[in-house]
C-alpha cells in the first residue's frame, strides 16, 4: 500500500523531505521555474520599511486611483514639501511667492473649519525660509 501512495505523490520521499519541499524539487529539477518573470531579479520594495498599510496603497497605484487629501493635510505636506525643496528654488523672488502662496493657503484654511482633523498648520516665516534657502545654495 505504501508503494502505490508513493507512486501518486511523486515516488518515496527523501528523508526529512516534507510534500511540499518534494513538489518544488521536482519541479525546479524539470525545468519549471526556468524563465518565469522576475526570475534573478530582487523582489521588490524588500528593503522598504515595514508598513501595515503596504497592501491598499499598492492597490491604489495599481488601479491608478488619486485620493484628494483634506485641505488640512494638504496645507500640512505643502509646507512639508515646500521646506524640503527650497533648495531647487533659483532665485529669492521665487522662494518669496512660493512662501506667499502657500501661507495664504495656510491662512484661509486656518480660518474656516474644513473636513478632515483640525489644522494645527502654522504659517511660514518668510524671512527664517530665505536664510534657509541662502543656506542651502
Amino acid at each position: 500500500m505504501s508503494s502505490f501512495v508513493d507512486r501518486l505523490r511523486g515516488g518515496p520521499l527523501r528523508k526529512s523531505e516534507s510534500l511540499a519541499d518534494r513538489q518544488i524539487r521536482q519541479a525546479r529539477e524539470s525545468g519549471s521555474f526556468d524563465g518565469l518573470p522576475g526570475s534573478g531579479k530582487p523582489i521588490p520594495g524588500i528593503d522598504d520599511p515595514h508598513d501595515d498599510d503596504w497592501w491598499i496603497k499598492e492597490k491604489l497605484r495599481r488601479e491608478q486611483v488619486e485620493l484628494e487629501l483634506p485641505p488640512t493635510l494638504e496645507i500640512r505636506f505643502g509646507k512639508r514639501d515646500l521646506l524640503a525643496s527650497l533648495h531647487d528654488i533659483p532665485d529669492e523672488a521665487e522662494v518669496r511667492r512660493r512662501v506667499d502662496v502657500l501661507n495664504k493657503r495656510i491662512a484661509e484654511v486656518n480660518r474656516v473649519p474644513s473636513e478632515g482633523p483640525p489644522s494645527t498648520t502654522t504659517l511660514i516665516n518668510v524671512d527664517e525660509a530665505l536664510a534657509a534657502w541662502r543656506n542651502r545654495r
